[in-house]
């Protein structure tokens, strides 16, 4: 009983002493009164807002709201009415901007952020909501400020929110009748500035003088495209584009998440919006421009070169400073890359009108304004440097409308079949063909990389404008060859060519001497599929398509089969890998799966175009030029060779052509330096034990020591290597033709 007694007399006590249950909205009037009480009653106007108890109350503003809007479900809460209808943001809003107490703007922009990330219902688009966010923006990015780190949380909140409802878009960009035609004049000014200030495919700029280093070239550059500064600029685009200037990295990577919010609303009216009515095109490519001329021109190219690169986010990593560091000048590389990588992706994200804009703008401002006057100069160390990352940056652009627009300020857009006389029509292309053929071996080196590169590129015009468009017509062949039957072929060519070798005075006492002819063994080909073993005559001819490179070189000339693991053997692994990409690149080109048929009489005299005239030329100096060049060379032409195009399958790769009159193909070009390398080699004793000794030096299996006629031996390895290639592609390739 008493036990009974004690359990009651605890439970009444318990019941009496209860809390009465609290009103939300009067518990948030009575916060938001002691804060405007503060203000009426303090004296001390010195006093840091974290010493009062301001901080607090916004807290429990906050909590309230958060608790009413799931207590409230679908309708507003009297809280939130309170907020809206005493315009409480407005008035913190000016209370940040008076910085009083100070310290207030912090709080300020910490309340405002967790407003618009924790309440679930849109409000962005209440005029009380939005007018004191478009105030609040007005007071970021500002100089020397202490709140950025509050900044760039309050704009990625912002940005968030438009994510979520992108219609709220035209509220915060404050895009007025007055606003958007100064917006758009602006705009206008700097393409019309970026188009004076760079060439037209028709006529070269005058190339800047000679300079120690890129900064100090692109000074007049910079000069001609002031920066927006926030002070004059304002908006939510210059803001983000301010912060993500900033030291701190995480302020530089909240500003980027935050444009990249904004890029990618999938909307095209938005995308139209962004693209037209703000500088945000104008100041990508201002930036990007900025960190290119920040890049020293003493840099080596081979540094270049090795640089791996990095994706944008990678920068703020603890370890990618350090990685980054690895030669001198380094650091401003890799933010340059790491900011080209995050314009390469605004672009691929961006709705496609937006995409378009900025990657033409970068075009302008960037590729024409800054990098083409260097490329056109006739400083050897300018063109080195800016060679060298020009290549680089196409190795990292892979957004489709930046490599379009990288493209065509590369090589333009003509698709007719070339001149010979016709080299004003591109300046650039022509001088960078050029380049490949130039006195410095390095810049040749350098130029035949970027072209490379190029090759590695989805993108249909680049194969059309290097080489395509001058075998569309396939007038390299003899007029009216090429109808004979398929089983007549083999036989017919091959004759042909034996009374052409024989009648070359190269070839003179050839068969005799150097072991070409009979005493090569032809490749015995494995069973390649079910369509071979019923037609012989397929197998035959990839056969003997084959074995005519593999047996190209004098059987004295070749020391491949004397080394383990550098037989033919080995690169067929590596022409499958190839040819798999490349069939992959060129999947959606429509190509046709045949040839075209040949015109009877020609209109013009066949002209493979520069570059290919370029690299003939190059290929036929195979014996007298260093060997690094001889090796980029003949990479060029492999990555043209796989390419599953018939015209490029039979002008590279068919020996038993028949040329029209004046005509070559790289199977001409190589029977020529063979008969260059017979004459050569006559005189030079024991030369397969110095073709041994060079081939192990190469691969690392013996000291370099002086050897005579290093440079040809040299060239003659790089030859056999290029042949037994070119006949692993012909292998991999010709079964898929014929099927």
């Amino acid at each position: 009983m008493d036990m009974f007694n004690k359990v009651t007399a605890f439970l009444q006590q318990a019941l009496e002493t209860r809390e009465p249950s609290i009103n939300l909205l009067d518990s948030f009037v009575d916060h938001w009164k002691a804060i405007t009480n503060y203000y009426i009653e303090t004296t001390d106007e010195s006093r840091p807002v974290k010493q009062t108890d301001i901080p607090w109350r916004l807290r429990q503003m906050l909590d309230i709201l958060v608790y009413e809007e799931t207590q409230q479900g679908e309708e507003t809460g009297p809280c939130m009415e309170y907020l809206l209808q005493h315009k409480i943001l407005e008035t913190l809003c000016t209370l940040g901007k008076a910085q009083y107490p100070p310290g207030m703007s912090q709080q300020v922009m910490v309340f405002f952020s967790k407003v618009l990330s924790q309440i679930q219902k849109p409000v962005l688009h209440l005029i009380n909501v939005y007018r004191p966010v478009q105030k609040l923006i007005h007071l970021c990015g500002l100089p020397d400020s202490k709140t950025e780190t509050e900044e760039s949380q309050f704009i990625f909140a912002v940005c968030t929110r438009v994510k979520k409802d992108p219609y709220v878009l035209n509220y915060i960009l404050e895009l007025t009748k007055d606003s958007q035609k100064k917006c758009s004049s602006t705009s206008d000014e700097a393409v019309a500035d970026s188009c004076s200030g760079a060439s037209s495919p028709e006529s070269a700029p005058s190339p800047p003088p000679p300079s120690s280093s890129t900064a100090s070239s692109c000074s007049a550059q910079s000069e001609a495209h002031p920066s927006s500064s926030p002070q004059t600029a304002t908006g939510i685009i210059p803001v983000l584009m301010h912060l993500g200037k900033s030291q701190k990295s995480r302020v530089m990577l909240r500003s980027m998440e935050s444009l990249l919010l904004l890029v990618s609303l999938p909307q095209e009216d938005t995308g139209h919006l962004l693209a037209e009515k703000t500088p945000l095109c104008h100041l990508l490519s201002q930036r990007l421009t900025e960190l290119y001329c920040l890049i020293p021109s003493s840099l080596d190219p081979a540094d270049i070169h090795s640089y791996s690169g990095a994706q944008w986010r990678e920068q703020f990593t603890q370890d990618s400073t350090e990685e980054s560091q690895s030669f001198p000048g380094s650091e401003n590389v890799h933010k340059f890359f790491c900011f080209l990588d995050y314009c390469n992706e605004l672009t691929k994200e961006a709705p496609r009108i937006l995409g378009v804009k900025m990657a033409r703008t970068i075009h302008l401002q960037w590729l024409k304004g800054i990098i083409q006057p260097h490329l056109l100069q006739m400083s050897e160390v300018v063109i080195l440097v800016h060679t060298a990352l020009l290549s680089c940056s196409v190795r990292h652009i892979n957004s489709p409308a930046l490599l379009e627009e990288l493209v065509q300020f590369l090589l333009g857009s003509d698709t007719h079949c070339e001149k010979r006389q016709d080299t004003h029509t591109h300046i650039l292309r022509y001088r960078l063909i050029e380049h490949c053929n130039h006195i410095s071996d390095e810049i040749s080196i350098t130029t035949l990389r970027l072209f490379e590169e190029l090759l590695q590129k989805p993108n249909k015009s680049i194969l059309v404008n290097l080489v395509l468009r001058n075998l569309e017509k396939r007038s390299y062949r003899l007029p009216g060859s090429g109808v004979m039957d398929e089983t007549q072929r083999v036989e017919s060519d091959v004759l042909e060519e034996s009374e052409e070798l024989e009648e070359d005075p190269f070839f003179t006492d050839m068969y005799e001497d150097s072991g070409f002819g009979g005493q090569e063994p032809l490749l015995s080909l494995p069973e390649r599929n079910s369509r071979e073993m019923r037609n012989p005559s397929v197998h035959t001819e990839v056969a003997d398509i084959v074995n005519s490179f593999l047996c190209l070189v004098p059987q004295e000339a070749k020391t491949s089969h004397l080394v383990q693991g550098a037989g033919y053997d080995t690169y067929v692994h590596d022409a499958h890998k190839l040819l798999k990409e490349c069939t992959a690149l060129s999947r959606d080109w429509n190509w046709p799966d045949s040839a075209k048929p040949t015109e009877t009489s020609p209109s013009t005299d066949f002209y493979e175009g520069h570059f290919l005239l370029i690299l003939f030329d190059r290929i036929a100096r195979i014996l007298e030029q260093p060997y690094e060049l001889n090796l980029q060379v003949t990479s060029v032409l492999s990555k043209l060779a796989v390419f599953p195009h018939p015209h490029l399958h039979e002008y590279l790769l068919d020996p038993y052509i028949s040329l029209s009159p004046g005509a070559r193909s790289l199977f001409s070009t190589l029977v020529r330096v063979i008969g260059d390398l017979m004459q050569r080699i006559q005189h030079i004793h024991n030369v397969t034990d110095k073709l041994m000794m060079v081939r192990r030096q190469l691969m690392g299996m013996e000291e370099e020591t002086m050897v005579d006629h290093v440079t040809l031996l040299k060239g003659v390895i790089v030859l056999e290597e290029f042949c037994k290639e070119l006949a692993a592609i012909a292998f991999v390739k010709l079964p898929i033709e014929e099927q």
